[in-house]
Parts: structure tokens; C-alpha cells; sequence
């Protein structure tokens, strides 16, 4: 891969790391009822599912990194899997949730899967 699209697929890697500290580990804590617009009451309700959640976010982290730090004949097919399934959980999010997920998620995804197609 070249330097941008392993610089891209790390920062979507970070993303999706940060994404899985917040709803695993800050889902009823005031930063994270902020980052989802959530209630106190809806937030504690919930702490089960956005852990669950998390944990698939962490997931797509995991197989991010693999791609770039796994055996090299392996990088590119990995990469280009987890960076669609990025793509299809932020437009699936898009969807059902909210339209910010199309630029958190699946616009970085969609990006850094250009450049890792490029580069190929």
C-alpha cells in the first residue's frame, strides 16, 4: 500500500477505536451522552447495546490494523474487506440513526478504500 492509504486506513482504524471507547466505556458519562445526544435516563437504559455495539466497532478496528501491520500478502485483501464493511455499517447508520454517521463513518471508509484501490 502507499503512504497515504496506510495513513488513511490507520486514522479510520483510530476512529473506529475512539468510537469503541466511547460506547463501551463512556456511554453514560457526560462526553458520551454528548457525542450521541443522549439522556442520562436512555443512556444508562442502553449501556448494554452500545457495548455490543462497541465491541463491533472494535471488530473493524482490529481488521483495520491487521491490514497494515499482518502478513503482507494478506494487507490488501484486508484492507479492502473491513474498509467496505466500514462503508456498509456507516451507511446502514446513515439509514437507521443519524446522517452524521455518512461523514464519521462511511466518508473516511469510502476514501481510504480509493486510495488502497489506487495504490493496489
Amino acid at each position: 500500500m502507499s503512504v497515504l492509504a496506510t495513513v488513511l486506513v490507520a486514522l479510520v482504524a483510530l476512529v473506529h477505536l475512539y468510537i469503541v471507547v466511547l460506547e463501551m466505556a463512556l456511554w453514560t458519562t457526560p462526553r458520551g451522552r454528548a457525542a450521541f445526544g443522549l439522556t442520562p435516563e436512555f443512556a444508562e437504559a442502553t449501556r448494554t447495546l452500545a457495548g455490543n455495539q462497541g465491541l463491533y466497532n472494535g471488530f473493524l478496528a482490529a481488521g483495520l490494523v491487521w491490514s497494515l501491520v499482518g502478513p503482507e500478502h494478506l494487507r490488501f485483501g484486508f484492507a479492502v474487506f473491513f474498509l467496505l464493511c466500514v462503508i456498509v455499517a456507516g451507511l446502514y447508520g446513515a439509514a437507521t440513526a443519524s446522517r452524521r454517521i455518512l461523514l464519521v463513518q462511511a466518508l473516511p471508509g469510502a476514501v481510504a478504500l480509493a486510495a488502497v484501490l489506487l495504490a493496489g
